[in-house]
């Protein structure tokens, strides 16, 4: 049996795949089973932010793997120490936790901010508002905080306590808030899996206010946007916000699954022991990806990822079958004439693999793709997205 046939007789028919067998790669560049190269302009759904096998990350994985590859939270680590400590530094974030995935994080953030409303007005604050259109994970929890039926049907009763407003609509989001007694505002400031559609700056100016006159929690889901992606470290810092909270998972590892809840001066202390926990969370290998992650997205690289977003913004707003393009930075959306599946298939045929956004074609390339690497991709791209 080829691998294709053993994953149909033997792995859970969840996942849609392309009929792509990724069995190497190096940077931007992947080779399939046969040898063809394809360029990455998925990265792993934003994960591979650096590529594959780069060099300095494999290193400092590879030097912790042969040093110490687990110990729980029973005891101290310092991998997980260093890279908390980066990331409270580069946020202004005052603690943080570590779990496996986005999912776990977004968990974790709704646990706090059902527990900091508890403790601050009583019972009866339990609820958090989300968006429309929005993703916020897979579990029952996190497909409950999602905005969009389409993820609920097939698994109701969900947990109780959401309720949604449309993105970028001030009154009726004023309107949502006023009629809810809420813990917390939990948004991602470009939705994903919604479309690649970034908030507005009057949007995301006005959930601040509001969370600041009414005591509620802003949690900001960096899980796809954080690490880079937009531009900035984080996404919610194109916006000129402090969140209460932040969590991240995907490119923060560079390959290796880790998530994170990054908490502010309100949030810092919510958990105590025994509140909250996670077996894998912190793992000494996985914080040692991410700290050589984290430590590389400095100013000048975060300026370079800005540039090559505006290359991809400039060649393709007005090419033909273009109808629009949306996103920040590295995570753009390419609204076609042609269905985007169909210009996906061009495109893995011309040895680029883009991936889908509802009705979109996603980019999500590595944040250090070369100049080259990127003209040449697109450049297929605008051929394939033609009537």
């Amino acid at each position: 049996m080829s691998v294709k046939e053993k994953d149909q007789c033997y792995i859970a028919n969840t996942y849609g795949r392309f009929p792509v067998e990724i069995v190497s790669g190096k940077g931007s560049l992947v080779y399939d089973e046969n040898g063809k190269e394809y360029i990455d302009m998925g990265s792993g759904i934003a994960v591979n932010i650096f590529g594959m096998c780069d060099e300095e990350w494999v290193g400092a994985v590879t030097k912790q793997l042969t040093t110490c590859q687990h110990t729980s939270n029973l005891y101290y680590s310092e991998p997980c120490v260093n890279l908390a400590e980066l990331l409270c530094e580069k946020t202004g974030m005052k603690k943080v936790f570590f779990g496996n995935s986005g999912a776990e994080a977004n968990e974790g953030a709704i646990k706090t901010a059902r527990k900091y409303a508890f403790q601050k007005k009583g019972k009866d604050y339990y609820k958090i508002l989300t968006l429309n259109n929005s993703f916020h994970g897979r579990t029952i929890t996190t497909l409950a905080a999602t905005g969009q039926d389409t993820f609920h049907n097939d698994f109701l009763p969900l947990t109780e306590g959401f309720v949604y407003t449309d993105a970028n609509d001030v009154e009726m989001l004023k309107k949502v808030v006023s009629e809810n007694k809420l813990a917390a505002i939990m948004f991602e400031t470009v939705q994903g899996e919604g479309g690649v559609v970034p908030l507005t700056q009057e949007f995301v100016s006005a959930i601040k206010e509001i969370c600041e006159k009414e005591d509620i929690l802003m949690i900001v889901d960096e899980v796809q946007t954080g690490n880079g992606r937009t531009g900035k470290l984080y996404g919610y810092m194109n916006y000129g916000v402090t969140p209460d909270i932040v969590t991240t998972a995907k490119g923060l590892g560079g390959g290796l699954p880790i998530g994170a809840v990054m908490f502010g001066e309100k949030t810092k202390d919510v958990l105590t022991a025994g509140t909250h926990g996670s077996t894998f969370g912190g793992n000494p290998v996985a914080c040692a990806g991410a700290v050589n992650i984290i430590s590389r997205l400095t100013c000048e690289f975060l300026a370079e990822v800005k540039r090559k977003s505006q290359y991809i913004i400039d060649e393709l707003n007005n090419a033909e079958g273009v109808k629009s393009v949306t996103g920040l930075g590295l995570m753009l959306g390419i609204e076609t004439e042609k269905d985007a599946g169909e210009v996906i298939a061009i495109c893995r045929e011309n040895g680029v693999l883009p991936i889908k956004a509802k009705n979109k074609v996603r980019l999500l390339p590595p944040l250090n793709i070369t100049d080259e690497e990127l003209k040449k991709a697109i450049e297929v791209i605008k051929m394939a997205v033609k009537g």
